[in-house]
């Protein structure tokens, strides 16, 4: 009977059954790692909303991260860990499952002292345990500190002094803060919360109250914008949190210069400094909020600004001795220090008024700041496409040397095309009101700075021709002429000098027909026929930096020696 019951070998409901287990096993194996992945993507997404939601009622400013990049181990459970959160403010690392005990543990840097003293005095060192910096030494033994492979010695978050457990005694735990190396550049807790019982008691005698700290005191101002560099802003912010008072350290992305520099009318007459950390366009946002704190009359608070270079060009920062561009060679500690060993020095603003023919006057001139260079030709069409293109797709534009490379790639182009012949053709130029006659030419430059295309210093040129040094101070503007792309790039490497025109203190550019592409400081437009005038708006406090200087300033300099020599 059971027999007759089985299906005959090679009969169809035989088939039928193997093939629906094969179809069962088939579903199975596909099903299973897709139910597993979005599982765990589900997992993972109520962990990063977990953990949000204690990043948002912290204190701290924790930061997660995937990977440490030093041995690094969880101050709550001293475990090794790789990856977890960080807090760039006072730089305590944990794992993930011990952020909420981390939060209930210890205690972020403070911005202003809880108990309203009236006294400035010294506050006693905060100190934390583990992950100390690498090449620390302990400030009783003088031996490196940090060298055991577990969660040893103590670092204070705010002189960054660092000693072994076993010379942390009670007397150091409640020793008094000096706030270290950058004492002078931090705003202390107990001058913000005396500024703030004064300002209760309707006082604004703050010079009093900034003696105390000394005469060398003057206090920086971080203002960072996060989306320039690479992105490399972003860890610029922590790293300055970590050194000086978090309130110091603004994102211009969030927080706009003209309300950070509200921070200055806290602070003594003339003792603020700025360091922007941007390109040549954030450090004009920032000059820009500079002139806003003139008008409102607040002169005697007006910072002097100094920059990190962190956009394409960098050609202000180059003048000013800061360098090409920063990519994190040297430590922010060093940038503190240049800081302070700077010196100010004014550099000359201008305004750019752009009035178009036509339309019987009724449209108001369009206005513009000027701190580099403004351009009709070539480079500001190269300047127009990049910005076209970036504007599509930002985040194919994040690393300087791609960002050159596509500069090539148009400036290569136009070569061929020559878009913008005959130039002298079409416009009409004159220097403190004469005109001038001009020679075949595809492009006008008018300089106020040294530098031009990212590190070209163009006036001074190349060869037995010896011209004065452009200077950033003296009322002038350097006017010079190119014959096109090519010759922009033969200027670059130094195998071509441009076409001089002349300095004036006014310059009065005539746009007669057709459309040409402009730029003012790297801000390009296509621009109809127009009347451009450039006259001297303002002088802008800057820090100057004479440790950084490039092979042409060498020899730049040696050229202005040979020269006085001679004379």
């Amino acid at each position: 009977m059971e027999a007759e019951r089985r299906p005959a070998p090679g009969s169809p409901s035989e088939g039928l059954f193997a093939d629906g287990h094969l179809i069962l096993w088939t579903l199975c194996s596909v099903l299973l790692p897709v139910f597993i992945t979005f599982w765990c993507s589900l997992q993972r997404s109520r962990r990063l909303l977990h953990r949000r939601d204690i990043f948002r009622k912290s204190k701290h400013g924790w930061r997660d991260t995937d990977l440490f990049s030093q041995p690094t181990y969880c101050c709550v459970c001293a475990q090794h860990i790789l990856q977890g959160a960080f807090c760039d403010c006072c730089g305590l690392r944990v794992d993930e499952g011990c952020l909420k005990k981390a939060d209930r543990r210890f205690q972020c840097k403070e911005i202003m002292l809880k108990n309203d003293t009236k006294v400035l005095d010294a506050m006693p060192h905060h100190w934390i345990r583990g992950n100390v910096p690498l090449c620390s030494y302990c400030m009783v033994c003088k031996q490196q500190c940090g060298c055991q492979p577990k969660l040893c010695d103590y670092r204070c978050i705010w002189c960054q002094k660092t000693v072994h457990d076993e010379c942390m005694k009670n007397s150091l735990k409640n020793e008094k803060c000096d706030f270290g190396e950058f004492k002078n550049l931090i705003i202390p807790p107990s001058y913000l919360t005396s500024i703030n019982q004064m300002r209760k008691d309707k006082k604004t005698d703050y010079e009093v109250l900034a003696s105390k700290l000394g005469k060398q005191w003057t206090p920086l101002i971080i203002l960072a914008n996060s989306r320039s560099g690479t992105n490399m802003g972003e860890g610029l912010l922590g790293e300055f949190r970590i050194l000086l008072n978090p309130v110091q350290v603004f994102d211009v992305t969030k927080t706009p210069p003209i309300k950070a520099l509200q921070l200055c009318t806290l602070l003594p007459y003339y003792s603020a400094r700025v360091l922007v950390c941007g390109g040549d366009g954030t450090v004009g946002w920032v000059l820009d909020a500079v002139d806003d704190m003139k008008i409102k009359g607040q002169e005697k608070y007006i910072p002097q600004v100094a920059v990190l270079p962190l956009g394409t060009g960098n050609d202000l920062s180059n003048t000013l001795g800061w360098g090409t561009g920063y990519a994190g060679e040297i430590p922010v500690a060093q940038v503190l220090r240049n800081v302070m060993e700077a010196d100010g020095i004014k550099l000359d603003r201008w305004k750019v008024q752009v009035t178009n023919k036509g339309y019987y006057n009724l449209r108001k001139p369009k206005e513009f700041t000027m701190n580099n260079y403004f351009s009709v030709g070539p480079d500001a069409l190269m300047a127009l496409n990049f910005h076209a293109h970036r504007e599509k797709a930002p985040s194919l534009f994040s690393s300087r040397i791609l960002n050159k490379a596509v500069y090539l790639f148009y400036g290569t182009k136009d070569c061929l095309v020559q878009e913008c012949k005959d130039l002298n053709k079409k416009v009409e130029l004159e220097l403190d009101g004469e005109r001038v006659a001009l020679p075949s030419l595809e492009g006008i430059i008018v300089l106020n700075i040294g530098y031009w295309g990212g590190g070209c210093r163009l006036w001074e040129g190349m060869g037995d021709e010896t011209y004065p040094l452009a200077r950033h101070d003296d009322g002038l503007l350097e006017v010079v002429g190119v014959y096109g792309s090519f010759h922009c790039a033969q200027i670059q490497v130094k195998l071509a000098n441009p076409f001089r025109i002349g300095q004036a203190h006014t310059v009065r550019l005539i746009l007669k027909c057709s459309m040409m592409p402009m730029q003012v400081d790297g801000e390009p437009w296509a621009q109809g026929p127009c009347t451009v005038t450039i006259t001297h708006k303002t002088h802008a406090m800057m820090l100057y930096f004479s440790g950084e200087q490039t092979d042409d300033d060498i020899s730049s300099t040696s050229d202005q020696e040979d020269i006085k020599e001679t004379e």
